[in-house]
């Protein structure tokens, strides 16, 4: 089994090439180029005979794929004996293939040595005249999409080899910068001969008069103007209100006086989506993200928890409880009611049904509790067998509750009131139509019907106060049909 040397071919210009490189180079009888693709190559052809890897993107549309190809077949090459394995730039800059060889080497007890160059962003930097100690980050465009994009410091994106590239990786930067961010086109950095830069808007990033190749790479300097799109932004905020120099209003919240807020902005949420609305709900999202964030700010302030982990809970909560997803378990999804349910039981150290049932937020509106009480229990088998004893049900408790009424005492008409409307939530169970949606519906109903009979008054120069039960009753039918 032979040693794997790594060498490094510079940017692009043979004096960037370090005397490192070049001597392995010139000593090795077996070389392999991951492409023959670079300037520094024609030079080169001169004086090392080399085996180039440019038919492995010929084979396969997926970069992933072909840098995992490469980087086994260099390993299997060393069975035969030590190799030069050379690639552009700097081995350890934006080098895919180098990070997977050394990875499988190692498991295999394989030598590696890497022989660095100049890397092609210290040429980008040179010729753009720019101090890398600033900051900055550095983006292949096939990953752009997965990348965190920060705005406050500079970045480059490389393998920006043509305007479809160009065109995916406008779109997702102007998910996180201005139209017209200054960004710059650099082309062949390094190589003198080649070497160009072109400073244009954002928008116009992927124009046919633009130049894109193998050498291309995009540098975008740290922005001036502040895009709020991360919750990292939220965070800040969040953090600068409840500074010294911040809002006394916000600095003098707690988790108890926060409560009816995080339930107002959800029902919000729910009329948004109700509403059809996109734009509501955008905002009304905002603001129950918000109220995350501020809770996480004060636990944070407190040092009892943070965002982080929240984040933490809920990933490990979604994976824990989605075993088929995750985990490749097979589950019934026919049961996966039941599943969930034995799920959350076993993560919160449950042993009973009623430890369940208890653990149901007591704030919840209480058709949606007792709704939820019902489910529960009828995941063990607790439940009618079939609707027509759920109509019997709902029979009984309605007698109990007229004899009650005539008896006239109030806690007991209380106590089979409930019962009744227990009954009935059962029977909305039963017909698979949520309970709180139809009587919000009903309630919905209420307000335009008795609207049509105000604005008939209205209309009459009357008031509602002056007409009769059954004047409104008759306008009443009539709405129905309006």
């Amino acid at each position: 089994m032979g040693k794997i040397n790594i060498v490094g071919l510079g940017p692009g210009d043979e004096s960037l090439i370090s005397q490192g490189a070049l001597d392995i180079l010139k000593s090795s009888s077996k070389i392999y180029l991951r492409t023959e693709k670079h300037p520094t190559v024609d030079k080169l052809k001169e004086s090392i005979n080399y085996i180039n890897l440019d038919y492995f993107y010929e084979n396969e549309d997926n970069f992933e794929n072909v840098y995992r190809e490469i980087a086994e077949f260099i390993i299997e090459k060393s069975n035969e004996g030590d190799l030069v394995y050379a690639v552009p730039g700097h081995p350890r800059v934006a080098e895919r293939t180098v990070s997977q060889i050394e990875e499988i080497a190692r498991s295999k007890g394989i030598e590696v040595e890497v022989i660095a160059s100049m890397s092609f962003v210290d040429a980008m930097f040179n010729y753009l005249a720019i101090d890398p100690a600033d900051g900055f980050k550095l983006i292949d465009a096939f990953e752009i999409e997965n990348s965190y994009i920060d705005t406050n410091t500079s970045m480059i994106i490389t393998q920006v080899y043509d305007h479809f590239i160009a065109s995916n990786v406008k779109l997702r930067l102007m998910e996180c910068y201005d139209y017209d961010q200054e960004v710059c086109i650099v082309n062949g950095a390094g190589v003198k001969a080649l070497e160009s830069k072109k400073y244009v808007p954002l928008h116009e990033l992927d124009r046919p008069e633009n130049l894109f190749n193998y050498l291309t790479s995009v540098y975008i300097p740290k922005s001036s103007k502040k895009m709020y799109n991360t919750v990292h932004d939220l965070e800040e905020i969040m953090s600068k209100l409840r500074g010294p120099n911040g809002c006394d209003w916000d600095k003098k919240q707690d988790h108890i006086t926060l409560k009816k807020y995080i339930i107002e902005e959800a029902y919000e949420l729910c009329q948004a989506i109700d509403n059809d609305d996109i734009d509501e709900m955008i905002e009304e999202l905002g603001d129950v993200l918000l109220q995350v964030v501020f809770h996480c700010q004060i636990g944070k302030e407190t040092g009892y928890f943070d965002l982080t982990e929240v984040l933490n809970s809920i990933c490990n909560k979604l994976v824990y409880r989605h075993p088929h997803v995750f985990k490749n378990v097979d589950i019934d999804m026919n049961n996966f009611d039941k599943t969930w349910e034995d799920l959350k039981k076993k993560e919160k150290g449950e042993s009973t049904v009623t430890e369940g049932l208890t653990r149901i937020p007591n704030h919840l509106p209480a058709l949606i509790r007792a709704e939820k009480i019902q489910k529960k229990a009828a995941l063990v088998g607790f439940d009618w067998n079939d609707i027509n004893d759920v109509y019997k049900k709902i029979e009984e408790e309605y007698k109990e509750l007229l004899d009650e009424c005539k008896e006239g005492n109030i806690k007991y008409i209380k106590e089979e009131l409930g019962d009744l409307l227990f009954s009935i939530v059962n029977l909305a169970r039963f017909l698979k139509v949520d309970p709180e949606e139809s009587l919000n519906l009903t309630n919905s109903k209420f307000i335009k019907r008795f609207k049509f009979i105000e604005d008939n008054a209205i209309n009459s120069d009357r008031n509602l106060e002056d007409m009769t039960l059954e004047e409104m009753d008759k306008l009443w039918e009539k709405a129905k049909f309006q």
